[in-house]
């Protein structure tokens, strides 16, 4: 006979993050990989996921967070790479701080120069994204890696550099390959996975890591 589980006496929503929160650190003791804003990320992706390979596959450029909580301060647009993604930025965290999410797939003319270019919606909106949003920019990508080499070629192509690049597009087909690309580069403040994992709960989580640090930071200068 299989032993009856233990289960824990925690329902409430808040109970339940602060526990899981609570074991993830209690699992991983210090001296940790990531201290400070950044273990604060990598503890989030381990959170959604419940993988602790995020240890090992979490990449971040220098001053990355720092500017991506300077961004959000301002006021920053977050751009998605896929209506997936974009559910999965926590809304009720960015409303306070002025920020909002948004995802261009669906606009016509985003699916227009996709067909007329036989390409993926995704890297038309990336486009469409660079050329349109006015104002501090974070892109989060955890779907389409032809979004993520799109924006790269763009920026080699001379678009300016947006606030934050999350670049954690999922899958085979040149996912590991496009982050690997993000994470050669110097001209812009990113935030990856290596490898083939990722995916918008990941690209979402990140945000969301950020958007409570930035909260919790107004908090204090208020």
């Amino acid at each position: 006979m299989p032993e009856t589980p233990e289960i824990q006496p925690v329902t409430a929503p808040e109970a339940i993050e602060a526990r899981s929160l609570a074991i993830i650190d209690a699992e991983v003791p210090e001296p940790r990989p990531f201290a400070g804003h950044q273990w604060a990320i990598v503890r989030r992706l381990i959170h959604t996921t419940a993988d602790f390979e995020m240890l090992d596959l979490a990449r971040f450029s220098p001053g990355a967070v720092e500017a991506g909580l300077s961004a959000l301060a301002k006021g920053a647009t977050i751009v998605t790479d896929t209506e997936m993604a974009r559910c999965a930025v926590p809304t009720r965290r960015l409303t306070p701080l002025r920020c909002s999410v948004r995802c261009l797939l669906n606009d016509p003319a985003v699916v227009a120069a996709a067909k007329a270019a036989n390409g993926t919606r995704a890297a038309a909106a990336m486009d469409a994204a660079l050329d349109t949003i006015q104002g501090p920019i974070i892109f989060a990508i955890g779907n389409a890696p032809t979004a993520l080499l799109r924006l790269v070629k763009r920026l080699d192509a001379g678009a300016p550099a947006p606030d934050l690049v999350i670049g954690m597009p999922v899958g085979f087909v040149n996912a590991a390959e496009s982050k690997a690309l993000l994470m050669t580069r110097s001209d812009v403040p990113w935030i990856s996975i290596s490898g083939r994992k990722g995916g918008s709960a990941l690209a979402g989580a990140t945000v969301n890591a950020l958007a409570i640090l930035a909260g919790d930071k107004r908090g204090e200068e208020d």
